[in-house]
């Protein structure tokens, strides 16, 4: 490969931005829109959670989790309900419907992954996961403004 195209970046951001357009396409139906299927998994793993927890989980701004939650609200797929612990503040929950379409949404990521690795062999698909977990975790720790991060 030629120096422009050496880019792991580049790739990165190829195979999140045809993900998210695959995605956003199979979930189109149930009008969920790209990146909402995020903060559905989120809440199927830690329902009862504020707007403010999600916002740090998923490392989202608070505005654009706000304006994801109220069209989810909408569509059926999530309540707020009152923190007894703080009444001026809501937990967010799954309803039925949320509940429901979960298995859409993992189905339709799972094909998309298995689209991406087919055609590696089992034990280099395995490989390709481990990398690319330890590079997320990495990214993920990493604190803006750390010089010893490289910033």
């Amino acid at each position: 490969m030629n120096n422009d195209e050496s880019h792991l970046g580049k790739w990165i951001s190829i195979i999140y931005r045809f993900g998210q357009s695959y995605l956003s396409k199979q979930l189109e139906p149930y009008n969920i829109g790209s990146g909402q299927h995020r903060i559905l998994l989120t809440l199927d793993r830690n329902g009862g959670i504020s707007q403010e927890e999600l916002s740090d989980q998923l490392k989202i701004d608070k505005g654009c989790i706000a304006k994801s939650l109220k069209k989810l609200e909408d569509e059926g797929y999530i309540e707020k309900l009152v923190d007894f612990n703080d009444k001026r503040a809501y937990k967010v929950f799954l309803t039925q419907k949320g509940w429901n379409v979960i298995p859409v949404i993992r189905d339709a990521i799972s094909k998309w992954e298995e689209f991406l690795i087919s055609d590696q062999p089992k034990a280099k698909q395995q490989e390709i996961e481990e990398i690319l977990y330890k590079m997320a975790k990495k990214a993920f720790d990493v604190k803006v403004g750390d010089k010893e991060n490289g910033n």
